[in-house]
């Protein structure tokens, strides 16, 4: 091997979808912490979906003139895309009604599994790996996730909240999967350009879901701010979309559930003087070593063909 080939292999190698989650995770965080002021100020969370919606259309515009509008038509690309923003937005718009139906405290512990259905997809299928620095922030995560959402209260009890949580799980879980997936064969412009169109198509459900007969803020602290809002959330979602197509979705789908919400409580405890109970602050906790563990993973070099 001469001294080039082993300068080359000894020097460490890029790892581009680590910025990538890192902004998503600072996007969504942010994007959680002020999240609950649209409803706040009076302005519902159905036609918040809708103003979300629509504020996917700029990142996707963006991204495509800056790939010169090649937007990629084959039924390939329209599936894999349809799929991925129809199971995050069909999740988003079943999130409605199950918080109609069940306690938020339990519901949302629930729904933040949802890297278990991505990480053993991709280990099954996708045949992911990972060492052990990378397992241990994997199983940290899932541990963590639960705990940075649980909070204790009185709520509705029964079955189908339950199972239309695991339902959004689910759904969700398949939907990093299949962002991965699409990343191997599909342009990344149309990947988000497409799940544009998906969380469009389902905007007039959420107009029908949407009860006109309440007030309903129409000023500035109404669409306008949430759509500033819901901003980060799109931009959040093309980086992530980035993301998973440079990294394993083994480790981009637990270090960006979790590094948001550690963004959204630090904001919190900085802002809102907000303070957590002790099962959050050791969710914290575990969610902050975990995110560094998933952070310093060694990247491993994919394996060399055998020589002539």
């Amino acid at each position: 091997m001469s001294a080039d080939a082993v300068a080359v292999s000894a020097a460490p190698r890029r790892r581009p979808w680590l910025g990538f989650a890192l902004a998503t995770v600072a996007l969504w965080g942010v994007w959680g912490a002020l999240s609950p002021l649209s409803a706040a100020h009076g302005f519902p969370d159905t036609l918040v979906y809708c103003v979300w919606a629509l504020t996917m259309l700029p990142p996707a515009l963006y991204i495509l003139w800056r790939g010169g509008w090649q937007l990629e038509r084959s039924p390939r690309a329209v599936t894999y895309g349809l799929i991925i923003g129809l199971l995050g937005a069909g999740g988003q718009m079943l999130l409605f009604h199950t918080l109609t139906v069940g306690p938020a405290y339990f519901v949302f512990p629930v729904i933040s599994l949802s890297p278990v259905v991505t990480i053993a997809l991709s280990y099954l299928l996708l045949r992911e790996r990972t060492g052990w620095q990378g397992t241990l922030g994997i199983v940290l995560a899932l541990v963590a996730l639960p705990l940075l959402d649980l909070s204790f209260g009185r709520g509705a009890a029964g079955l189908g909240w339950f199972l239309q949580s695991l339902l959004i799980m689910l759904a969700w879980g398949l939907q990093a999967y299949f962002m991965k997936l699409a990343n191997d064969s599909v342009r990344a412009e149309s990947i988000f350009a497409y799940m544009t169109l998906g969380a469009l198509l389902l905007a007039p459900v959420a107009l029908a879901m949407t009860d006109w007969s309440q007030p309903i803020n129409m000023g500035l602290d109404g669409p306008w701010m949430t759509a500033g809002i819901q901003i980060l959330n799109a931009i959040g979602a093309l980086t992530l979309v980035h993301a998973f197509r440079h990294g394993k979705a083994m480790v981009v789908a637990p270090l960006s559930n979790a590094g948001a919400p550690l963004i959204t409580a630090v904001l919190s405890l900085l802002f809102a003087s907000v303070v957590p109970g002790p099962l959050k602050a050791i969710g914290l906790v575990l969610a902050l070593v975990a995110s560094l563990l998933l952070v310093l993973e060694p990247e491993r070099a994919p394996p060399r063909p055998p020589l002539p």
